[in-house]
């Protein structure tokens, strides 16, 4: 219920009834909850009328609490504090230590947290807890990380309980990409939208479902695995055992390797031979997007067909899944978002069987880098707040 109140800034008791199915009784006994823990408030001066008698609106309370956001990639630490809205009040990033030792990476976690609680100056006692997003596989149960393959060495990792020991906070654990799912849900292109799928480009790439508003993690925990789907059969040999996977051939590493790979082999290049001629390590993942995004004929011939490979399995989840809206986002397309969104726009109304029924629509994730961050944030609003109806409605 909480949200429908984030979500309708205004919204009367009377609207929550008609959009949940609970009773009115039971609608009191939340919102009498929420109002005695000052999570929400009433708006007395703007109230909800339809004809008849005004009802009293209800609002988030966006300074009743804070929460941190922690997203852990291989290759980049970001840390967010954001209020009751989900919005980021401090975002800070490091680099993520060399090496493969996890205590080392905890103790530059810890650093950085709190370094942005410093800056946001949140007092500790405001702080609810702290979200953890991080690649997958995790063990959700007991807190763990569980071979990521992109880890080497992080075995059953016991990475929350090692965080909260660090932190003094409780610490709240997901998969990156489903964490940026709940963050587009929360206040992202997302919000409102009963089912969409999330496409995450960080070091690798994942996804988050949201089906019939919940997010969607399956039996495991660990549902969305869009990056491990087969789309070139005689394609790279990929460490889950396949070929062709998506993300081997469309991660940061595998986009660099094909630039270089046709540099070598002649191709003029444009902006990017002069660089690959003075030392190949500057026409690194970043330069090849910033050249795509001025129109550079290599750089954007290979986003292009990477974008493409994109395209088919956004096809395949909008026929296996029936979602209603694909975002993309993360920090590795940040700069051609919309070249991707254009091919897979393109792909999705013209090749899913739902395509003579509506046409999927397909969005760049307005919080960008920050999708991930600002979703692990928000994971701790819905555990603090978004209880059972049994826990709220309980003496």
């Amino acid at each position: 219920m909480l949200d429908q109140i984030q979500l309708i800034d205004g919204i009367s008791r009377v609207e929550i009834a008609q959009r949940t199915g609970l009773t009115p009784q039971s609608i009191s006994g939340i919102v009498r909850r929420l109002l005695d823990e000052g999570i929400v408030r009433e708006d007395h001066a703007n109230r909800v009328s339809n004809g008849g008698k005004p009802r009293t609106a209800l609002r988030i309370n966006a300074d009743a609490g804070s929460a941190v956001g922690l997203h852990f990639d291989p290759a980049e630490l970001t840390c967010a504090v954001v209020d009751l809205l989900g919005r980021p009040l401090v975002v800070k990033r490091r680099p993520t230590p060399p090496g493969t030792d996890p205590s080392h990476v905890v103790s530059a976690m810890t650093e950085l947290v709190a370094d942005v609680l410093t800056e946001a100056d949140v007092p500790r006692g405001q702080v609810l807890g702290l979200g953890l997003a991080t690649p997958g596989p995790i063990d959700l149960g007991l807190g763990m990380l569980v071979a990521p393959p992109q880890l080497a060495h992080w075995t059953r990792v016991p990475l929350q309980q090692m965080l909260s020991d660090a932190t003094g906070l409780p610490v709240t654990l997901d998969n990156d990409a489903t964490a940026a799912a709940v963050g587009e849900r929360w206040s992202g292109a997302g919000r409102g939208v009963a089912n969409f799928a999330y496409f995450f480009f960080g070091t690798g790439i994942g996804g988050g479902l949201v089906l019939n508003h919940q997010v969607f993690r399956g039996g495991s925990l660990n549902a969305g695995e869009f990056g491990h789907s087969s789309v070139l059969p005689d394609g790279p040999e990929c460490y889950c055992g396949q070929r062709g996977c998506l993300e081997r051939l469309v991660n940061p590493s595998a986009i660099v390797a094909e630039v270089h790979r046709r540099l070598a082999g002649g191709h003029d290049g444009g902006v990017l031979r002069e660089s690959f001629d003075r030392d190949p390590s500057l026409v690194d993942h970043a330069a090849i997007r910033a050249a795509a995004e001025d129109g550079d004929p290599l750089a954007t011939a290979v986003i292009d067909e990477a974008a493409e490979h994109v395209a088919s399995v956004a096809v395949n989840v909008a026929n296996f899944v029936d979602v209603d809206l694909i975002v993309l986002g993360g920090h590795g397309i940040q700069h051609v978002e919309m070249r991707y969104v254009e091919v897979v726009a393109s792909a999705l109304a013209t090749r899913p069987l739902s395509r003579h029924i509506r046409v999927i629509d397909v969005a760049p994730s307005p919080l960008g880098a920050d999708a991930a961050v600002v979703g692990s944030a928000a994971l701790v609003l819905h555990a603090t707040y978004s209880p059972q109806l049994s826990a709220l409605l309980a003496d």
